[in-house]
């Protein structure tokens, strides 16, 4: 369903240049949850801009269902759901006015859209708070209210930025759900996060992903056997030091 082949994205500075993406390759079948993991600054936000087509790479390239995102751009948009920790809402709309709005933007029926909003409204517990303004509902609300608006258009794929970032126990528990009825809906699901104990809980496989590159992959079982190592946590920080030592011009240093 995903499939990334040898993307690489560099950015220029005034000292040369620095490689934020560099010869990423991995693949992300229906129904299977992949980590894409690492420290701020390790490409993952950059690898998903490529994924969505709101970033060009430099080589390699990203598709979606067999679209291409450099050639299809419309068409991976139309089959991705996405999930950030940095979008907002517009504080004076209600979440039903926004979540309609943008299932306009998709094309959905209006009838259709309302039906899928009460489906997923009674899937994620906003029923009671779909007609307040959203700058009065609160930050696990609000998330609520993201995770409906990313999955209004049926999306056979799910991006998730850092989607836990600054949710507390409950916010988080809200996530592990949602990603739970993802894998059960049997979308293709990326979950890019720095939160190595939170992923081990996620996802069915993971990228470790250092300065751009990806160091390891592969589902838990086969980490553990290869770098003999209990945690998400231990793998990294045994194999980061391996990276550091990559030159200057090729080292990470974007989102």
């Amino acid at each position: 369903m995903i499939r990334v082949a040898g993307l690489s994205k560099r950015f220029p500075t005034r000292q040369g240049e620095i490689v934020a993406v560099n010869d990423l390759s991995f693949v992300v079948a229906g129904g299977e949850v992949y980590g894409l993991l690492g420290p701020n600054g390790a490409g993952k936000t950059t690898t998903l801009r490529m994924i969505l087509g709101l970033l060009s790479s430099d080589s390699g390239f990203a598709e979606v269902a067999g679209f291409r995102s450099s050639e299809s751009g419309d068409e991976v948009k139309r089959r991705v759901g996405f999930v950030s920790a940095s979008a907002g809402l517009y504080p004076w709309l209600t979440p039903r006015e926004l979540v309609l709005f943008f299932a306009d933007l998709y094309g959905i029926a209006p009838h259709d859209a309302a039906v899928r909003l009460e489906e997923l409204s009674r899937v994620f517990d906003t029923l009671q708070f779909l007609d307040q303004r959203c700058s009065t509902l609160s930050s696990g609300q609000q998330q609520r209210v993201h995770l409906v608006r990313a999955l209004i258009h049926d999306p056979p794929v799910m991006l998730l930025d850092e989607p836990t970032r600054g949710l507390d126990v409950f916010g988080s528990q809200v996530i592990f759900e949602y990603v739970s009825h993802l894998r059960s809906q049997g979308k293709a699901v990326i979950v890019s996060t720095h939160q190595l104990d939170e992923a081990q809980r996620l996802c069915d496989r993971f990228g470790l992903m250092h300065r751009g590159r990806l160091m390891r992959e592969g589902d838990f079982a086969s980490l553990q056997a290869a770098t003999r190592c209990q945690s998400l946590v231990e793998m990294f920080l045994q194999e980061a030091p391996a990276f550091s030592s990559v030159p200057p011009a090729t080292r990470e240093g974007a989102a």
